[in-house]
């Protein structure tokens, strides 16, 4: 298994094993969804958000592709598509990012 794969297969166990629901599409760890919930407290508490995420073969060398599948109004999210439309995906993305990017989205989404 190369290196990349390794990644991968690390970063996506690590959200398995988190306090995210994760459901992997087509029994591969390439595509899946991820289901959070809206912090407590405030005007999201009760919401549950569900984001669908592509792993290019070359991550994490280059950037996942990450969009919503519930509708979510948001500057950071295209209104019909639901991707997410940040820097750090599209244009400054660095392997070092990993999972630490679903906690990012989460908390700036609201």
């Amino acid at each position: 298994m190369s290196s990349p794969s390794k990644r991968r297969e690390m970063d996506v166990m690590k959200l398995m094993m988190s306090d995210y629901n994760v459901e992997t599409i087509n029994d591969g760890l390439n595509e899946f969804n991820v289901e959070f919930h809206g912090p407590k407290e405030s005007l999201y508490e009760g919401g549950v958000w569900k984001i669908r995420v592509e792993l290019p073969d070359a991550y994490p060398y280059k950037s996942p592709s990450i969009g919503f599948v519930n509708k979510i109004f948001h500057p950071n999210v295209d209104e019909l598509s639901g991707s997410v439309c940040l820097d750090v995906i599209n244009q400054s993305w660095s392997p070092m990012f990993g999972n630490y990017l679903l906690k990012a989205m989460k908390q700036r989404s609201y």
